[in-house]
């Protein structure tokens, strides 16, 4: 580490400053203001929505009047800018750098280390800049260079002959214009400095040459840009701009954290302050915005914030609490705020105007311990008027205004509450079944009993092969048996249900990460009703009891709760957290090889179908499907299999080629359209049967597709022949 004298700054300070006027001439507007904004961007302060950019502020680097740091902060400074910007100065100023008049530096080559010496190998990965990489290697042959740029330009940013250039000229208002000249300015010196320094370091062209040199001077200028406070004129330019771009009605969500039972909209980013809430139990305004009252202590609500351009035509409609307040802003620009960071798109939502305003705040779910608590701020500018207080239904409201609390009885699923903390939460069907052995079960799952295998092992597969391939584990709960699918859905379908409810009843309810549920129920292998449940249930009258009371229109409550509740009641068996507990401690599931796709009726279907040969008789159609079928496996290399010959014969798959079609759903299966040829030409609708059977064809016979279809009009020709 070495001292650079004031001497040696004052006669570098001159040439620098020279060329600081050209190089900025040079920068575009662009990629100069995305500079100039880091200082901005990491003090949340640049709030203009969508422009998708995160900065990594580089860390452990003071621009001081003292020793030269031997460590390379530039490298991860210039690595946490986007790969964009960095290819769009390179290009702008590499040959900008060969013209800048360097001719009255000092000889800085004495403040450097030992050059390194010996032989090494250089590796470059694909995609990585020039700029990047060139920067590495000039740290790495020539130690001491590029901390040496960094150093310099920190200290010449305050010198008298250099710091006037960097002033931002007060004419200059605009926030586009003045987050560029800032950053322009600032990327200038840097480029100039490193011109300088380099200029007489002895090291291979291509470690010295532009693109090294501006990695180097692009790093150190993110290092000058956050050492830097943003231009005096840039608050009331962001302000501007801000108010400029801000739309209105503006709906945003996200989570806030909690602490202390309460999140806050304020001005000002800062601690949540302390409120009294006794008097309405949810909100309590205080300068620059107000408090809410959450139920939660610590954790995270989920959060909508909604600005309009005048009031709510009504009240909404399932909160439990509804509060309306008045709140001036000094500013405007207020945040959603709570013990965490703020999200960005509940930073500075509210408008950026002072003024009066109206906040309605609606809350749901502050009872409920073990559930998801939900709040909505509503926001819209209006003269300053009386609380109102639309709804008070909660027992927490009722607690902190002194008030008696209300008996709420509880949901008829709450029952089923733990499944949202249980390893079924996101996506499951849970198939409860009576009247059979668990391997009656099994089966009927198209899975074998004589194959168990590890429940974790297989959900460890499965991820790791991103499949959906689909299994089950099994519990006998005395008198029923339980069936559970993590992420499948095999016991909401037909066939399964029909099979597994042969001696007796079988419901699933199956729910998803989308939000899509599927309710089914069957008795003596016959299903009853399978229907995604939403709104008024046409159900017939076998299960309108397990349907009784459970509201499935109220989108607030969980229809996976409320399904759970009604297989329960259909089949008089519950399942409960202890029973999943088992399931997983036994660790043992069984792998499913699911039923063939069901056949249907033709109905002509857009996206490239071939054209439905109609003027052929059924046997000619039937004839026309097992051809294509048979082609199918031509085209695939399995003309001669044992099981496709016996199969296209009999026109009717043969046992063995029944599981291997099924098979061929699975994530290892193999001939996939081959065996789906097969299975549709055996479809009871001999147009569907030809039509769907020359789709699958089409995929099975792939860089051969053409032809086959030439073959399939000539085919259609020959039998429509008299």
């Amino acid at each position: 580490m070495v001292e650079i004298s004031d001497a040696v700054l004052d006669e570098l300070a001159g040439p620098v400053a020279a060329a600081i006027p050209l190089v900025i001439a040079r920068v575009p507007q662009a990629p100069a203001a995305e500079l100039g904004r880091l200082r901005a961007t990491a003090d949340g302060t640049w709030p203009v929505r969508g422009s998708g950019v995160r900065h990594r502020a580089a860390a452990g680097f003071h621009f001081g009047g003292g020793p030269v740091a031997d460590d390379s902060p530039v490298r991860e400074a210039l690595a946490s800018l986007p790969s964009l910007l960095v290819e769009r100065l390179l290009g702008a100023l590499e040959l900008t750098v060969p013209e800048l008049d360097l001719a009255g530096v000092p000889d800085l080559t004495g403040f450097l280390g030992e050059p390194f010496t010996g032989g090494f190998g250089v590796a470059i990965m694909d995609g990585v800049s020039e700029a990047i990489s060139g920067a590495a290697m000039l740290d790495r042959i020539r130690p001491g260079a590029v901390p040496l740029v960094a150093a310099l330009a920190g200290r010449l940013a305050a010198h008298p002959r250099v710091a006037p250039l960097l002033a931002v000229d007060p004419e200059i208002t605009d926030e586009l214009g003045v987050a560029a000249a800032h950053g322009a300015a600032r990327l200038a010196l840097a480029v100039s400095t490193a011109a300088a320094v380099l200029r007489g370091v002895d090291v291979q062209s291509w470690a010295a040459g532009p693109p090294a040199l501006l990695g180097v001077a692009f790093g150190t200028a993110v290092l000058l840009l956050h050492e830097t406070p943003m231009p005096s004129g840039y608050a009331t330019a962001i302000l501007a701009k801000v108010r400029e771009e801000y739309l209105l009605p503006l709906r945003s969500s996200g989570q806030v954290a909690v602490s202390g039972h309460r999140f806050a909209l304020l001005e000002e980013d800062g601690p949540v302050p302390d409120a009294d809430f006794t008097g309405n139990g949810l909100v309590a305004v205080v300068p620059g915005g107000a408090v809410i009252r959450t139920g939660t202590e610590t954790g995270h609500v989920r959060m909508v914030m909604t600005v309009l351009d005048g009031p709510p035509p009504d009240v909404a409609t399932g909160w439990e609490e509804i509060v309306e307040v008045s709140w001036r802003a000094a500013t405007g620009g207020a945040s959603v705020v709570g013990a965490g960071a703020v999200e960005s798109q509940l930073r500075r939502c509210t408008p950026p105007w002072p003024g009066d305003y109206r906040l309605r705040v609606q809350a749901r779910g502050r009872d409920d311990a073990e559930g998801t608590e939900y709040h909505e701020l509503v926001v819209w500018a209006a003269p300053a008027a009386p609380e109102i207080v639309h709804a008070r239904a909660d027992r927490l409201g009722h607690r902190l205004r002194g008030e008696p609390e209300p008996a709420r009885p509880e949901p008829p699923e709450a029952g089923y509450r733990w499944l949202r903390h249980s390893t079924l939460s996101e996506a499951a069907t849970v198939t409860v079944v009576t009247g059979a052995e668990v391997t009656d079960v099994l089966r009927a799952f198209n899975a074998d009993p004589a194959r168990p295998e590890s429940l974790l092992a297989i959900g460890e597969d499965m991820l790791r092969n991103q499949s959906i391939d689909p299994w089950v584990a099994v519990l006998d709960l005395g008198g029923a048996v339980l069936a559970v699918e993590y992420n499948g859905w095999q016991g909401s379908k037909e066939p399964v249900l029909t099979r597994a409810s042969a001696g007796g009843r079988a419901a699933s309810m199956y729910w998803n990460v989308n939000a899509l549920t599927r309710l089914s129920f069957a008795e003596h292998g016959e299903v009853l009703w399978a229907e995604e449940p939403f709104g008024d249930l046409d159900a017939p009258p076998e299960i309108a009891p397990a349907l009784a009371d459970l509201d499935f229109a109220d989108h607030h409550r969980r229809k996976y709760m409320m399904g759970a509740l009604a297989v329960e009641r259909f089949t008089g068996h519950g399942f409960t957290a202890a029973d999943l507990a088992r399931i997983e401690a036994a660790d043992i599931a069984f792998r499913i090889v699911p039923d063939l796709p069901a056949l249907h009726p033709y109905h002509p279907r857009p996206g490239g179908q071939p054209e439905a040969p109609t003027g052929l008789t059924e046997p000619a159609l039937r004839d026309l499907a097992w051809w294509a079928a048979a082609q199918a496996a031509r085209y695939a290399g399995l003309a001669e299999d044992p099981d496709i010959t016996a199969s296209v014969a009999a026109r009717a798959l043969t046992p063995p080629a029944h599981l291997r079609a099924r098979r061929s759903q699975l994530g290892d299966g193999e001939h996939r359209w081959v065996w789906f040829a097969l299975h549709r030409a055996t479809n009871p609708d001999p147009l569907a049967a030809a039509t769907d059977a020359i789709d699958a064809a089409r995929y099975a016979a792939g860089p051969h597709a053409a032809n086959l279809i030439s073959g399939v009009q000539a085919r259609i020709t020959e039998l429509g022949t008299p």
